[in-house]
């Protein structure tokens, strides 16, 4: 329905014309009948519905109409029954726009309940994340009956001392249910360590190599005997985590930590970290953002279906593919079925997708933040600023201006609005996976699949062409659907189909160099930053990530220009510098690095730094690989001006 028959810019759903393969966009009172059977998804659909009906239907007079908070104009030319269906639809609407939205999961230790909010209001921890990741010392039904008397002992007004009393005779300590794992097929020297021709470099891939064991956790048996008392979610096999904080797997980060993994000749470990996600996939019907419980109804980007192409290209494991195909369709069938919706451009309608996660109340691992600061918005529009949180959660880009885009003023988190922008890279790793479910199911012999998908990724470069897509700037760029324009702030994000390889004409690469030379991009020494706006968010200035590196370096690296190339080889020497200068003064790896003071680990955001770090292993390990014979250790680091990178290219030439 939100598919065929929904119109998102209209806020209502039209009868289809499937002969005529179009909408009858004319008024009928049917038009809001899922209102009434509460058969929609998102909340912000009833808003939008009432200002579809007051453009709809002339009004002669305005009746109040109990449940709504304002007045809707009505027409007396509406007769009999088609009058009382309208009555219904308004009643519809003004009952289910008092409706709260359900918790992030069932539970009402982790997920919800008057535990939780007391606990993360008083805040016994410093990070919230704390309280949520501890596990329980007896059954659910026994910690919340204890808790419950201890309420009414109070009078539901709990002294915060009696409430560090209660968690520290119910919970156990973060990561009682985790073990560390040294892989089994680590080895001590890899080949690819050969590659590396600077000396200190091939040293310090060799200490990179060395953390995957620090970063191996395995599940103990009381996880799958008694799930109910931890908020991990089960998985059968060990797995590397992203580090500090971060003690379970995350969805999107796993892509870039495999990568490191394979060249590390871990085969094994990547092949039961991909079997886990499929797991998950045939229980949940989609990856949730981490293995927590609390991320239960959100994901992140997919690349699912890229890790499995990056495991059978190494290991040319076709059976393990073959067996599970049906669960990698089903994957992007919850991106289908959950995250899409109509736009229109030139007089066409597209499908594409977006970020979206219909679960009210605040996050668990960020409770009393979002309980601070829904207190800066109306009552009624905070489940929808707590939905928002969370698919800005899911985009993997907690937080940012990207989707700061609601209010008057961009630097506040509350004005965060991700379900109403059509991402880029969300629609480009799509994109990308159509394209290897082609490839695979053409593989596997099966032709009808293999075309199925080839049209699906033939139909969303049309739509990203004509929707994101901007000639003139050489770039695409975030849609506003609902405002129905184009974000044109730069974000490495934006460059994402060159990584995907999600277009048709390759002259776009070398005007994606245009595009950051316009921006001043290049002119950044310690790497990419996040945006240009300094928001105080993290993924904004000044902290530069990984993979946002990694979108941009190999995306330029496919041109066939000398020029492009040279400037995708000095990015990624650049950002191996920053690395290697910020690991021999502190040892340590980290999730992100602010790139203004002369390259350090980064800050804003929600919580301090961390360490350990996947996904920045990961990248490093590739760059080194990729690049081994050029990079170099030294300090001077390339500012990549029109002259510089002149002089660059000629340095090539004359090296060659």
């Amino acid at each position: 329905m939100e598919a065929v028959l929904c119109d998102e810019q209209k806020g209502a759903w039209f009868d289809y014309d499937w002969e005529k393969e179009k909408k009858n966009l004319e008024f009928y009172p049917s038009n809001l009948t899922p209102l009434w059977t509460g058969c929609f998804s998102d909340p912000s659909v009833i808003d939008k519905a009432l200002k579809y009906l007051e453009a709809s239907v002339t009004a002669l007079s305005k009746p109040e109409v109990p449940g709504l908070a304002l007045s809707v104009p009505v027409t007396a030319t509406i007769p009999g029954v088609m009058w009382e269906l309208y009555l219904l639809l308004l009643l519809g609407l003004g009952l289910r726009s008092q409706e709260a939205l359900p918790p992030p999961c069932e539970s009402q230790i982790y997920c919800h309940g008057e535990l939780l909010h007391q606990v993360q209001t008083a805040k016994l921890y410093q990070d919230d994340k704390q309280f949520v990741d501890m596990s329980l010392t007896a059954s659910p039904d026994e910690v919340l009956q204890s808790f419950r008397q201890l309420a009414m002992t109070h009078n539901n007004s709990i002294p915060r001392e009696e409430l560090q009393k209660f968690v520290q005779t119910h919970f156990q300590p973060v990561g009682q249910e985790l073990q560390s794992w040294i892989p089994e097929d680590w080895k001590e020297r890899p080949q690819f360590l050969q590659k590396i021709s600077d000396a200190k470099l091939r040293d310090w891939a060799g200490q990179l190599h060395q953390i995957w064991k620090n970063l191996g956790k395995k599940m103990k048996p009381e996880i799958f005997k008694n799930p109910e008392r931890s908020s991990l979610i089960y998985s059968e096999h060990p797995f590397i985590v992203p580090g500090g904080r971060f003690v379970e797997f995350y969805y999107w980060d796993s892509y870039w930590v495999m990568e490191g993994l394979l060249l590390s000749e871990m085969t094994s470990t990547v092949k039961g970290m991909l079997q886990n996600f499929l797991d998950l996939v045939k229980i949940y019907g989609h990856i949730p953002n981490g293995g927590r419980v609390y991320y239960l109804q959100r994901s992140q980007p997919p690349l699912l279906t890229l890790m499995m192409d990056l495991y059978v290209t190494y290991t040319k494991d076709i059976s393990f593919l073959q067996e599970n195909i049906g669960t990698l369709a089903s994957e992007l069938d919850f991106w289908t079925v959950n995250r899409s919706l109509s736009v229109s451009s030139g007089g066409k309608s597209y499908i594409l997708n977006r970020y979206y996660v219909p679960y009210g109340g605040p996050r668990p691992e960020s409770y009393s933040k979002d309980e601070e600061l829904a207190t800066n918005v109306p009552e009624g529009d905070r489940e929808t600023l707590w939905s928002e949180l969370k698919a800005g959660a899911e985009s993997g880009w907690d937080f940012s201006s990207r989707w700061l885009v609601g209010g008057s003023n961009p630097n506040l988190l509350s004005s965060i609005r991700t379900s109403k922008m059509v991402p880029v890279d969300l629609n480009a790793f799509l994109c990308q996976a159509e394209e290897l479910m082609s490839n695979f199911y053409s593989r596997l012999g099966n032709d009808a699949e293999a075309t199925k998908y080839r049209n699906l990724r033939s139909q969303r470069l049309a739509a990203m062409e004509a929707v994101l897509w901007d000639e003139q700037k050489g770039a695409w760029f975030d849609y506003d659907w609902e405002k129905e324009k184009k974000n044109l702030e730069f974000y490495p994000s934006n460059l994402t189909p060159l990584w995907t390889g999600c277009f048709s004409d390759p002259s776009v690469i070398d005007k994606a160099l245009k595009y950051l030379e316009d921006n001043n991009i290049l002119t950044y020494q310690y790497g990419i930053p996040t945006s240009l706006h300094n928001t105080g968010q993290q993924w904004d200035f000044p902290n530069a990530w990984a993979p946002l590196q990694d979108l941009v370096i190999r995306g330029l690296a496919k041109s066939a220009s000398p020029r492009t190339q040279e400037v995708a080889f000095q990015l990624a020497q650049n950002w191996i510098r920053t690395n290697f200068k910020v690991y021999s003064q502190k040892s340590a790896m980290y999730e992100k690095y602010d790139i203004t003071n002369g390259g350090q680990p980064g800050g804003g955001g929600e919580y301090e730094v961390q360490e350990g770090f996947g996904w920045t292993n990961g990248l490093a390990l590739t760059l080194l690989d990729r690049y081994g014979g050029q990079l170099t250790s030294g300090t001077q680091l390339a500012s990549l001006g029109p002259h510089c990178l002149l002089a660059a290219l000629l340095i090539s030439f004359l090296l060659q």
